[in-house]
């Protein structure tokens, strides 16, 4: 047989299978293995500001995720407080913001096999009496269902709030939009809620 012909042939066999395959890196500092539970936090004084995972329907229809902190500015004031907020249940929407205007400073997650999900709760930490605004939400992360995702803050001076999730029922994933503020760099009385 020529060939060219049997590349032909075999191209449509092969493009199903290249198509759509997320950029597994095995060295990535994972804070997970597959259907396992973890805590993350953010060491003191640091907060949240990258945020990346990867899917496997092949492996409980989970991610693996990984999470990267950098020291929060001067101007924020001295860290007072930290917690954990309000956890979601698996197979649930969801949508959380650290009350008493904290800022994500940490993750922890646990599998559930029963529904191909997990429960969230966000670590938050409050500095001084600093408030947010100029909130935003990112577009969804992943972009589409079980592709790998990634969120950085786009901009300095932003930082991690909390975020909005949509569970898939049929494809057993989430889509995250992650929400974002500025903070006031004087105390104020203002409090979400």
């Amino acid at each position: 047989m020529n060939p060219a012909l049997l590349l032909l042939w075999a191209l449509p066999l092969l493009a199903p299978a290249a198509r759509g395959q997320p950029n597994f890196i095995p060295d990535e500092p994972w804070v997970n293995t597959f259907r396992q539970g973890f805590n993350f936090q953010c060491a003191h004084g640091e907060a949240l500001v990258a945020i990346r995972s990867y899917f496997s329907v092949e492996q409980g229809s989970d991610r693996i995720w990984t999470f990267e902190c950098q020291p929060t500015p001067h101007g924020l004031g001295e860290l007072t407080e930290c917690w954990w907020d309000d956890i979601n249940r698996a197979g649930m929407e969801w949508t959380s913001t650290c009350s008493r205007n904290g800022l994500v400073a940490g993750v922890q997650s646990q599998y559930f096999g029963s529904v191909l999900d997990r429960e969230w709760q966000f670590y938050c930490c409050r500095y001084s009496q600093r408030c947010p605004y100029s909130c935003m939400k990112t577009m969804d992360v992943p972009r589409y269902y079980q592709e790998e995702g990634e969120m950085v803050i786009p901009s300095y001076g932003y930082f991690i709030r909390g975020a909005q999730t949509t569970f898939s029922g049929v494809l057993r994933d989430r889509q995250w939009k992650y929400i974002l503020c500025r903070m006031t760099d004087f105390d104020c009385q203002f409090e979400n809620h």
